[in-house]
């Protein structure tokens, strides 16, 4: 699977951005985002199943952003909405074709990552 992110950039506090994840190759099972602020360890931020049947979130962006895969475009994009300053990160795209759902909120479960978008929220 290769996975190629875009979309980043500086917005205000409020405001919205749209990342996307080019992918292609083999069907993933699980697909997700991450982020890693300056000093701080990656931490997941949102993932959805090849299937689509769900979406799974962390507690902080609840609410706010929207994970979404459409399968003509081969993207997985992640729409940011209500960005706060503490959403200033780089954000990587990931994908898993053996993961479990026990294990999709942990980073070691991924092993094909983007090379990161970054994102900076201003207050």
């Amino acid at each position: 699977v290769q996975l190629q992110a875009s979309g980043g950039g500086l917005v205000q506090a409020g405001g919205s951005l749209r990342l996307s994840c080019a992918y292609s190759g083999r069907a993933f099972r699980f697909g997700g985002w991450f982020r890693q602020a300056p000093g701080k360890e990656r931490e997941f931020v949102a993932v959805i199943p090849w299937s689509r049947s769900a979406t799974y979130y962390a507690d902080s962006v609840k609410g706010r952003f929207t994970i979404s895969r459409d399968s003509a475009k081969n993207t997985l994009s992640l729409q940011m909405n209500s960005l706060i300053p503490e959403d200033t990160a780089v954000y990587y795209c990931a994908a898993t074709t053996s993961g479990i759902l026990s294990s999709i909120r942990s980073a070691a479960t991924y092993g094909y990552w983007g090379q990161g978008t970054l994102v900076t929220v201003s207050s």
